[in-house]
């Protein structure tokens, strides 16, 4: 099983196209399109499980393919690192005064 990092998606793409588009290539496990905690709208990015087989073709099909007016960006996904809130390191310092 991969998983596939598909981005640069239109913000109005529903999880419903993206399986159709990748059903082509083989049986979509999942699909996943990240969305705005605070808004609910789409961060223009997503995840598609499939098989190693099919997953492999899906990312030569689609992979700069035009959909909305974009072109896609795909490859396999990576691991998500530990900690990785994107801020850095936080220190905390006693303040003496």
């Amino acid at each position: 099983m991969k998983v596939l990092y598909v981005g640069n998606l239109p913000f109005t793409t529903t999880e419903e196209e993206v399986k159709a588009m990748y059903e082509q290539f083989g049986t979509v496990n999942s699909v996943k399109i990240i969305k705005d905690k605070e808004s609910g709208r789409s961060r223009g990015f997503g995840f598609v499980e499939m098989d190693d087989d099919a997953a492999l073709k899906a990312i030569e099909g689609t992979n700069g393919k035009d959909m909305g007016g974009r072109n896609l960006r795909v490859n396999e996904a990576r691991e998500k690192r530990e900690g990785g809130n994107g801020g850095g390191e936080r220190r905390s310092f006693n303040r003496d005064r």
